[in-house]
């Protein structure tokens, strides 16, 4: 494989310094725990629902299911739509919910809901489960990183760590969110760049019918089976719906209806970018025919394809993308380790300026412990192996009670615990059997975690106060809640200004990027981006300086 060249390093170090750039100056706008882990619920449904969608992005794609659309071809795509369906779900069930719970947290309702208990171990073992599958994600990326560039693999990681730790301790939320639309463009247009190049090597759809007919099937191999799909779609919903930065998507929303909004754009992200995502993938099967390993196919493709300077811009793109989800959780983490451990086992009373520190002191060492975790993954059976045990035993378990316990009044306290305990158990007796294939262990894994949930509801607790205060949990789960207020012009306008920024330096850096190549057609798309970003530039800008007019008057 060829090597990143000097445009391309050019390109990187750009990148992330605009990481790191937006999340210092978005820090002045945080004055208390609410700004700095819902961005004082002032964030437009637009940015929410993208920030939705690229949070549950990660360089996965680019190794995972590239690797499946490699090898197997269009069923990739039809496996990686089972994201559509949770934003479905949340859009009718869930949206209105989670904006009417109040919470700044994702786990602080389950004492209102259980008790106090429930809520401690929840959050504990929900901190150490976020920790395991944060250090993959870093890891993952380190991987990726090293094979597509000769970066080392613990410089891309300790590199990556420092700048997605920095903009996130400064900024908080409001810089998860900023960050999220900046690498959705990036990546984005990176990705249009490589799929003409794609089609145009492999011979067009027409070609790649002749040359990997089956693979051109949406439903080929053992992944397009009935079973297979029905259960991996059942697990991402679930996954998803239970997925902390997915709930806080929601109860940061302004409104219930801006809520909605960000479920039914997420939905229809998922839809359409896996297909773009994917293509390219499917293509190098006709183009690379020979890769020994399926999942650096679009590394390779990359490398063949991409002149110096826009590689540089795809492998921003593939740190965006990781980068996005990691920041995401690293707040949303720090939301938990802040409200649900530190206020309420030890500061009950704590000053907002205290709670504000020690907010950024939690998202720092979770950023810390993320980033030296992930050097030593390998040690624990690498990526692959460390995932699978986590999601086939840890995840679905948590989750389930989390869920069901705002849709069901019913079920007990001890019904959560006991669905956490014994699907955990079943889960790794499962895991470790060879009997039970991995569709029949999962799904026997979720009927019980939910059999014994709802078994629970059967015997209804005789503690008047315990019924009382759930009883006030629902009627305020079914009250509609007020619209938040107006947001601060000033704020809205550094916003605009920001993103004028942000976006000139993304254009600016795709047309010099570009330029070099511009005789090819990878030059020419790269240089019509960089102008469309700049479009989008002048638009933030004329809007900024709308909104700071309204804030002098």
């Amino acid at each position: 494989m060829n090597q990143l060249q000097t445009l391309d390093y050019v390109t990187i170090i750009i990148y992330m310094l605009l990481m790191a750039g937006i999340g210092i100056f978005l820090g002045k706008y945080i004055k208390n725990i609410g700004d700095y882990f819902k961005g004082g619920s002032a964030v437009s449904w637009v940015a929410g629902g993208i920030s939705n969608f690229m949070t549950k992005f990660s360089t996965f794609v680019f190794v995972a299911y590239a690797g499946i659309a490699y090898s197997d071809g269009l069923v990739a795509i039809t496996i990686m739509w089972s994201t559509i369906f949770p934003s479905l779900i949340a859009v009718f069930v869930y949206a209105k919910l989670w904006k009417r719970a109040g919470i700044i947290s994702p786990v602080e309702f389950l004492e209102t809901r259980f008790n106090a208990s429930i809520r401690q171990i929840f959050s504990w073992c929900g901190v150490l489960l976020k920790l395991l599958d944060d250090m993959i994600k870093l890891y993952s990326i380190g991987i990726f990183v090293m094979a597509a560039s000769g970066i080392p693999f613990e410089t891309a990681i300790i590199y990556c760590g420092i700048v997605v730790s920095v903009y996130t301790v400064v900024g908080g939320f409001l810089a998860v969110i900023v960050t999220d639309v900046v690498q959705f463009v990036i990546l984005l247009f990176s990705t249009f760049i490589l799929v003409p190049l794609a089609y145009d090597a492999a011979g067009g759809f027409s070609h790649m019918q002749e040359v990997i007919p089956n693979n051109m099937n949406w439903f080929n191999g053992d992944k397009g089976m009935p079973i297979y799909l029905t259960v991996y779609y059942l697990t991402i919903i679930i996954k998803y719906l239970g997925n902390w930065t997915f709930i806080q998507r929601f109860y940061s929303a302004k409104s219930e209806s801006d809520g909605k909004k960000i479920g039914i754009l997420s939905a229809v992200l998922f839809l359409i970018f896996p297909v773009i995502f994917l293509f390219p993938a499917v293509a190098a099967r006709v183009i690379l025919p020979d890769l020994e390993n399926p999942e650096m196919s679009y590394v390779a493709l990359c490398l063949k394809l991409l002149p110096p300077g826009i590689m540089g811009l795809m492998i921003a793109a593939m740190f965006a993308a990781t980068m996005s989800v990691l920041s995401a959780e690293f707040n949303v983490t720090a939301s938990v380790l802040t409200r649900d451990i530190y206020q309420r086992l030890f500061r009950k009373n704590a000053l907002p300026t205290e709670l504000l520190w020690a907010a950024r002191i939690m998202t720092l060492l979770v950023g810390t412990i993320v980033s030296v975790g992930a050097l030593y993954v390998q040690k624990l059976g690498g990526a692959f192996e460390v995932n699978q045990y986590l999601s086939g035993i840890f995840s679905i378990p948590m989750i389930i009670p989390v869920i069901m316990g705002v849709i069901f009044w019913r079920p007990q306290p001890w019904g959560a615990l006991a669905s956490m305990i014994i699907g955990i158990i079943l889960g790794i007796i499962l895991n470790y059997t060879e009997a039970f294939s991995w569709e029949i262990a999962t799904l026997i894994e979720v009927v019980v975690c939910v059999g014994v949930f709802l078994l629970s509801g059967l015997f209804l607790s005789q503690d008047s106060r315990y019924n009382e205060k759930v009883k006030a949990f629902f009627i305020k789960l079914s009250t509609p809640s007020a619209k938040t207020e107006q947001n601060d012009d000033a704020v809205v306008g550094g916003l605009m200004m920001l993103y004028a920024v942000a976006f000139t330096v993304t254009g600016s850096m795709f047309i010099v990027m570009g330029f070099p190549s511009s005789a090819n057609m990878s030059g020419k798309l790269a240089m019509a981006s960089g102008t469309i970003c700049l479009v989008g530039a002048v638009i933030f800008y004329i809007k900024g300086r709308k909104a700071k007019k309204l804030k002098s008057r």
